[in-house]
């Protein structure tokens, strides 16, 4: 199965939510609730939305736990990147001013 993009289901979900929140009171937010729902079961493979909700749920912690963390801010471009040509080397920088 394709992962969903982590963006997407959250924003479905809160769509879910406000939805159900608002008690569909016409046809248009009934239609709406309908095809958040249905697109929820077709995002994470399910038929029903209780599933789907159980599933993104289980989607997005995945997401978390696999989710590349960042390095720290050190204000230094991080090894085998080149400085930002905007900034001047400072001293100690490895790069050196010819005039």
């Amino acid at each position: 199965m394709l992962m969903p993009d982590p963006k997407v289901l959250r924003s479905l979900l809160a769509r879910y939510a406000d939805l159900r929140i608002a008690a569909p009171r016409n046809d248009e937010s009934r239609r709406a609730l309908d095809d958040v729902t249905y697109t929820l079961c077709v995002m994470t493979a399910t038929g029903t939305i209780g599933d789907a909700l159980e599933r993104a749920d289980a989607l997005l912690a995945e997401a978390a736990v696999t989710a590349p963390v960042p390095a720290p801010a050190t204000g230094a471009p991080a090894q085998g990147t080149a400085p930002n040509p905007a900034t001047p080397p400072g001293e100690g920088s490895g790069v050196t001013l010819v005039a």
